[in-house]
């Protein structure tokens, strides 16, 4: 099992384990609850099915970095796709069938990625890329929204070092800069992707990456 499914399979792990109140929680996505998030994380299971199955037969376009785009303002909640996720989450009613779903077609998520070549190329957003890529990219998704779910859930177990140290390399490769020594993982990809704000001694430590962060990622 690589890191891709062992972040997966830590984040299903965490949503299973979720009192019905819990899914009523603010999450770390501004304006989204839990039980949304945990609604996203089903179209997140679903874009990596149907990627693995678009083949492609052109040289990559992409890799894990590159896949990334980065905008330049945080969601609004107006984006189409944004705005219908609150409603669908609402539309499952009770928690146990959000669970059930997720746990479903999460499964066959993580399922097709072991199964899959890292080496073949898919299609996915108009670029081209690497399964390995790919997957690699979803591991900083994975670990982001670990984060979003335990935001205000101390209790839930959060990702692993072993997540959040790569998830953090990504991020670094798409800011093109490190980030100081001093920023744990966790602070790094909380501030990094604006999470939360840097402190007045965190905004000086970044120096001159502070002019580029956040990193709005989509």
């Amino acid at each position: 099992m690589d890191l891709f499914e062992r972040s997966w399979t830590a984040l299903l792990a965490a949503v299973a384990g979720l009192s019905d109140e819990d899914f009523e929680r603010p999450s770390g996505c501004a304006g989204w609850l839990v039980r949304d998030l945990a609604c996203h994380l089903v179209i997140d299971a679903q874009d990596v099915l149907i990627t693995l199955v678009t083949p492609a037969w052109t040289e990559p376009t992409a890799d894990a970095v590159s896949y990334w785009d980065v905008g330049d303002e945080p969601p609004t909640g107006d984006d189409p796709l944004d705005a219908l996720i609150p409603r669908l989450a609402a539309a499952y009613g009770e928690p146990r069938w959000l669970k059930f779903h997720l746990d479903d077609v999460g499964s066959a998520a993580g399922r097709a990625a072991g199964l899959a070549d890292r080496a073949a190329r898919v299609s996915t957003q108009g670029k081209v890329l690497t399964v390995g890529d790919f997957l690699s990219a979803y591991v900083l998704e994975w670990t982001l929204h670990h984060l979003d779910l335990v935001a205000h859930l101390p209790s839930v177990p959060g990702p692993s070092a072993e997540a959040l140290a790569a998830a953090r390399t990504l991020l670094e490769g798409i800011a093109g800069a490190a980030f100081p020594g001093s920023f744990s993982d966790t602070d790094a990809l909380l501030v990094g992707t604006g999470r939360r704000a840097a402190s007045g001694a965190e905004e000086a430590a970044l120096g001159g990456l502070a002019a580029r962060v956040p990193l709005i990622l989509g």
